[in-house]
């Protein structure tokens, strides 16, 4: 049996084809694995675990299934659901993980990430990210009524399509949203594996590099904004593919 990786599904209402890929993937596939990961970016936005969403309790559901199965169901914070909860993950059957965290992989230590930590010429973003992790901003954030914190997702998404757009007119679009070398290397040496697993890029792709003399792996998952992307991880090796809605 593999064990499943999977990210950046940005699931939300606007794009009902993917969650219902998503779901079908659950109920499939993901009822013969070992395990599933989800490392980051589930849902498009994520504002507490008090939001009434269709999409949220068609997941939790599917999700929950799955657990019930059998499957243990891994889930780790991204970049637009760092705010779910205990009680979200509880309701989906999901174990959270700290982002880094290292598992054996079929007898291979592997280095899980969402990645945008890896991304750090990216200052702005990287700012932001250290105050919005601060859970005393998370604690007044979410003490918000539901209306108001769901107008902060649709503003905060609208100020990010429009710094991408200036970044695409800058030129440093490739540059400044990717990781950066250095980043990488240190997250192999800090951990002292061979093999890491990231998302948040959007950049599908199995990148060999050498660290220090070792020869090292970095996978990259893909997105679900039109397709689906999976990892599949078993003793015979990996497989990185692609999803059909």
């Amino acid at each position: 049996m593999a064990t499943l990786f999977v990210s950046d599904l940005h699931l939300d209402p606007a794009r009902p084809d993917i969650t219902r890929l998503f779901g079908a993937f659950l109920d499939g596939e993901a009822r013969g694995a070992d395990a599933l990961y989800i490392l980051g970016d589930l849902f498009e936005a994520w504002v507490g675990d008090d939001d009434p969403s269709e999409t949220g309790a068609f997941v939790a559901e599917r999700l929950a299934a799955l657990a019930a199965s059998g499957v243990p169901v891994h889930f780790m914070h991204g970049n637009r659901d760092f705010l779910l909860g205990a009680a979200y993950a509880q309701r989906a059957g999901m174990l959270l993980l700290d982002d880094p965290t290292v598992i054996d992989l079929h007898g291979r230590r592997a280095l899980l990430m969402h990645g945008d930590t890896l991304c750090t010429d990216d200052i702005a973003y990287q700012q932001f990210r250290a105050q919005t992790r601060d859970p005393a901003w998370q604690a007044q954030f979410l003490a918000q009524p539901l209306a108001a914190r769901l107008a902060f997702a649709r503003q905060a998404r609208a100020a990010s399509q429009a710094r991408q757009g200036e970044l695409r007119d800058a030129g440093t679009m490739e540059t400044i949203t990717d990781v950066a070398p250095e980043a990488v290397a240190a997250a192999f040496r800090g951990h002292g594996v061979d093999l890491l697993i990231h998302g948040h890029t959007h950049r599908p792709a199995v990148h060999g590099l050498d660290v220090e003399g070792r020869a090292c792996s970095r996978v990259v998952l893909g997105d679900w904004y039109e397709q689906g992307s999976v990892l599949r991880v078993d003793a015979d090796g990996m497989r990185l593919d692609s999803l059909q809605a």
